[in-house]
């Protein structure tokens, strides 16, 4: 099993070897719930300097909290309001260097200063999103976005 130690920075090769390990700790398991869970715990053993990593699942119009690591989040959010909802009314990734500065942003954690975003997306609709904050500014660089953007194309293969 990986670990913090194995990976250093957030090279697209490191990315890769992660979204391997991901497929591979996925393979024959159908059940959302548990993928997504283990999808969260591994991104949370990789990652470093971050305080919250998780998924939010589309239902009934809205964004509602599924599997993550941290401490206790918000429930809901409404499509188009915060980082997340504007990920899926946009269907695109979110890379916010400062939350404070992010029109509308929603904290559920004070202590977040920046965030990721991917959209989950199944057959041209978001299904959810990977969710990942940072206490620190500008925590999240372009790789990191097209690692985790690859890493989400991966599990997608699972939900």
């Amino acid at each position: 099993m990986f670990t913090q130690a194995n990976y250093s920075g957030s090279s697209i090769e490191q990315y890769t070897m992660l979204s391997k390990q991901l497929d591979a700790l996925l393979d024959g398991e159908k059940n959302s719930i548990a993928n997504l869970s283990n999808a969260s715990a591994l991104l949370n053993q990789f990652l470093e300097r971050i305080n919250w990593v998780g998924f939010y699942l589309m239902e009934e119009g809205e964004l509602v909290l599924g599997p993550f690591q941290g401490l206790p989040a918000c429930v809901r959010i409404p499509v188009g309001k915060g980082v997340c909802g504007t990920a899926v009314a946009d269907k695109r990734t979110m890379l916010v260097e400062d939350v404070q500065a992010f029109p509308g942003h929603i904290a559920c954690d004070a202590a977040t200063r920046s965030e990721i975003v991917v959209p989950l997306m199944k057959e041209d609709q978001v299904i959810g999103v990977l969710d990942i904050d940072s206490p620190e500014l500008d925590r999240f660089t372009k790789d990191d976005q097209q690692g985790l953007e690859l890493f989400v194309n991966v599990l997608m293969k699972h939900l």
